[in-house]
């Protein structure tokens, strides 16, 4: 993909003004019913986005043309919805007047929210516009919601795009695969309530509307006499098309959907092995993030999520599994249990496979020592093969609606929960993760559709719950708390304690070292893309001379990201107070996060300005001193509320803090030296900075 770029990046320099003519189209096109199904404008305004990080479009402009051209196809499809109006009448036998009174009622009452709310979502972006229309919502409000999600859905693509344009090539490995699940985990806690909200009260609804006008619309298309004519011209084909989509029987739609998706999330599971075996980019990416959680690790946390990995544990699994077996034959749900007991073979079978085929290793940080292979994990599969099957049965039997969102949401959240656990405990990488989450979802909808085929009829009928029942239910329940409380008080895992890094005593130059062994001379993006090239390399007796040689020249160490610390800084930027111990955005170098961090105030005396300073301990040691690499950079502004933007001149801050630590006397020597090559480029952030590729080599006394 990249050479791709590379090769096609100049000729698109030339596109000029038809650049943003075609992005214009783009959108329009994603946005008219029926065609924009097979145009990808979503991914093409993201390229936009990346094209315009690259300099050759103009972000601004872009937003522009892209909410005009998306605007413009929601107004096409609209009119034609408003067209579609006069097939609707008592006379026909599908599209009946009724239906259309109650699209209008409901749009009505809830179409602000479909017109804002289906601009995100690709299926329905131009298919709810055109039923708008049909609805006949009120031109004046369609405008405006209209024109509202627009303008956002088209910033959020772009930047999407802008922001990501140095890190193409993992968006191109990750955005089909690991991308959206990450993603999802990132959003769905700060959305959950919000979607839930809208399933419980609205849902029914919607589907059922959606359900109405897509039945009415297919009925109207088969009782065409052209259409009939093909059907008795092609009886076989049609005969399989209308078997494949019949609602009534499981073998029909059912079976379909369940296929289909069966089908593509098992293309998913293969890539992800893939990328696993094959690609660098994802390779470079678990490290970092296993590194990455590492860094944010506290005991407290650690306790917790040492709870909520249990809930994937063996022992507990098996535990819950006899314990529901048991609920399921009190209650006459009998056919469940084989069903269920299916479902943890078929997990741990696969999983055991899985981790003799691909062979990987657990990653390097743990927090305890676990005895298998990395990929996939366990504890991710059965998450949602196992507590997916319970949750499928209570769905299944329940009749409140809300009730079966409440479920869904909760088990969800269970299920996001075990993984994460996994990966901030250290014991897996991220794509150990999702393959997981893959392989498990495959399990679960092969048993769940075993089942609906097989079911016994008899099974379905009512069952008279009895005081008994449910005082046995509700012992049955507290045992099963008792013994997950009890097993996880007395859980010790095999806790890791960090090994001590192989040190490397050198009796020579230390910049021809780095260049003889190849050690890594920059630093690096979360998926192993260098950034700017190490300004110090520092030799001092130990942690402690290297931190009080810093503190006596004014420089304060970073707070490590909390919840506390970022809420302070949050106060200190509105209030334009210092915050002389901020914490820093984590970076990288050798795969590692930094090990210090210092900061200064500059003459601002605002938290927005800062001198800074990451600190990397090597394994090295020269003249029995240690030896630490650093990079270092002023703060300008805050970004994203998260990060800072940077003043491109990283040459001077580096004369900074040199003559900083001069001042102060704590260096006994230092040189300068030509140690890369110059750089013109951009961090992690798309800030661009430029360096003449020297460093300082600094011993402290």
């Amino acid at each position: 993909m990249m050479n791709f770029l590379t090769n096609i990046l100049p000729s698109l320099s030339h596109l000029g003004v038809w650049g943003y003519w075609l992005v214009l189209l783009a959108a329009l096109l994603e946005s008219l019913v029926l065609v924009g199904v097979v145009v990808p404008g979503a991914v093409l305004v993201v390229f936009a986005g990346f094209l315009s990080s690259q300099g050759y479009l103009d972000i601004g402009d872009l937003i522009w043309f892209a909410a005009i051209g998306a605007i413009l196809g929601d107004s096409i499809s609209y009119y034609l919805g408003t067209k579609g109006t006069r097939f609707f009448h008592n006379e026909n036998k599908w599209l009946k007047a009724d239906h259309l009174e109650g699209g209008k009622r409901f749009f009505h009452k809830h179409g602000s929210k479909s017109i804002f709310l289906a601009r995100f979502v690709g299926p329905l972006r131009a298919i709810v516009p055109f039923v708008a229309g049909i609805s006949g919502m009120k031109k004046r409000q369609f405008l405006f919601w209209n024109i509202i999600s627009a303008f956002l859905w088209s910033a959020s693509h772009l930047l999407l795009g802008y922001f990501f344009g140095n890190a193409f090539t993992a968006i191109e490995v990750w955005s089909t695969r690991v991308g959206y699940a990450i993603g999802a985990i990132l959003v769905f806690f700060a959305l959950i309530y919000v979607i839930r909200f809208i399933t419980v009260k609205h849902g029914r609804q919607i589907a059922e509307f959606i359900r109405s006008v897509l039945s009415s619309i297919g009925n109207a298309i088969s009782s065409n006499p052209d259409v009939q004519k093909l059907v008795k011209r092609y009886p076989i084909f049609f005969g399989f098309i209308k078997t494949r989509t019949n609602r009534t029987s499981f073998s029909g739609l059912p079976l379909t959907l369940i296929v289909v998706g069966f089908v593509y999330v098992l293309s998913l599971f293969f890539g992800i092995i893939q990328d696993v075996l094959t690609s660098d980019v994802i390779v470079a990416a678990d490290l970092r993030i296993a590194n990455l959680l590492a860094y944010f690790r506290s005991p407290e946390l650690t306790k917790v999520f040492l709870w909520i990995t249990l809930f994937g544990k063996l022992q507990i699994v098996i535990g819950l599994a006899i314990i529901v077996s048991a609920i399921l034959w009190i209650w006459k749900k009998r056919n469940y249990i084989m069903y269920l007991w299916l479902v943890l073979v078929a997990e741990g079978i696969f999983s055991y496979l899985g981790k003799l085929l691909i062979h990987r290793d657990r990653p390097s940080n743990p927090v305890y020592l676990e005895h298998t292979f990395s990929f996939p994990s366990g504890h991710a599969m059965v998450a949602v093969a196992f507590y997916g099957f319970l949750a499928y049965i209570l769905i299944r039997h329940i009749k409140n609606w809300k009730t079966k969102v409440n479920i869904f949401f909760i088990t969800l959240v269970i299920i996001l929960a075990i993984g994460f656990s996994r990966l901030y405990l250290g014991v897996h990488y991220v794509s150990d993760v999702w393959g997981g989450y893959l392989l498990g979802f495959l399990i679960l909808t092969t048993v769940t559709a075993l089942y609906e085929w097989r079911k016994n009829k008899a099974e379905q009928e009512h069952v008279v719950i009895s005081k008994n029942i449910k005082l046995a239910t509700f012992g049955l329940i507290s045992a099963g708390a008792i013994f997950y409380v009890g097993f996880a008080l007395q859980y010790r895992p095999p806790i890791v304690v960090p090994a001590q890094a192989v040190i490397q005593s050198i009796d020579r130059d230390i910049s021809t070292y780095f260049s003889e062994h190849k050690i890594l001379k920059y630093s690096e993006t979360l998926i192993g893309n260098p950034q700017e090239p190490l300004g110090f390399i520092f030799l001092a007796k130990d942690d402690a001379t290297l931190t009080q040689s810093f503190e006596k020249a004014g420089w304060s160490s970073a707070d490590r990201v909390s919840i506390k610390s970022v809420a302070k800084i949050a106060e200190a930027a509105v209030l334009r107070r210092q915050y002389f111990n901020a914490p820093m955005t984590p970076s990288f170098w050798n795969a590692a996060v930094n090990d210090f961090g210092f900061e200064k105030p500059t003459q601002a005396n605002s938290v927005d300005e800062r001198h800074h300073i990451r600190i990397w301990k090597t394994n090295i040691t020269q003249d029995g001193l240690s030896v630490y690499v650093g990079t270092a950079s002023l703060d300008t502004a805050i970004k994203w509320l998260i990060t800072h933007r940077i003043n491109p001149d990283i040459d001077t801050e580096k004369s900074f803090v040199k003559d900083s630590l001069q001042s102060a006397s704590v260096i006994e020597n230092s040189q300068e030296i030509q140690f890369v090559d110059p750089v013109l480029g951009t961090n992690f952030s798309n800030d661009a900075f430029f360096t003449n590729g020297k460093l300082y080599i600094v011993k402290f006394k």
